[in-house]
């Protein structure tokens, strides 16, 4: 069994509060060890992030200005190495967290989306969906 850091914690504090219940429900029934990346965002900090790819150095992480971030509807998390680190390639351990987002959601009764399924198909990665950490509420 796996619970959240102080840090990941710490990155939930403005989220709205049924996000923040399906990430900790699903901490506790996880696969694989996660951690909170980021939560709520300020809209200066998704200025600096659409900006990346575009006006500044490094790659496109982010395609819009009207981010659910920024009202506290979305959380980006990653899974975690036992030494903590984050593998961003490691499809299959996103797989894993996702199903636990997805089964804690299904028992609180509160809809997400994940952004490695935005048409909410259930076909995940199709058509350029990509977004592995990112989920949402619907």
């Amino acid at each position: 069994m796996f619970k959240l850091s102080q840090r990941s914690l710490s990155r939930l504090v403005g989220v709205n509060e049924d996000l923040v219940s399906v990430v900790k429900r699903a901490i506790e029934i996880s696969e694989v060890d996660f951690m909170v990346v980021e939560g709520l965002r300020t809209k200066q900090r998704q200025e600096e992030l659409y900006a990346q790819g575009r006006t500044k150095p490094g790659r496109i992480v982010t395609w819009t200005m009207k981010s659910k971030h920024i009202d506290g509807l979305a959380v980006d998390i990653a899974p975690c190495n036992k030494d903590g680190s984050i593998n961003w390639n490691d499809l299959k351990m996103f797989d894993k967290m996702a199903d636990a987002m997805f089964k804690a959601a299904k028992e609180l009764n509160i809809s997400i989306r994940w952004g490695r399924d935005w048409d909410m198909d259930g076909i995940r990665g199709e058509k350029g969906e990509t977004d592995s950490p990112h989920f949402e509420l619907v």
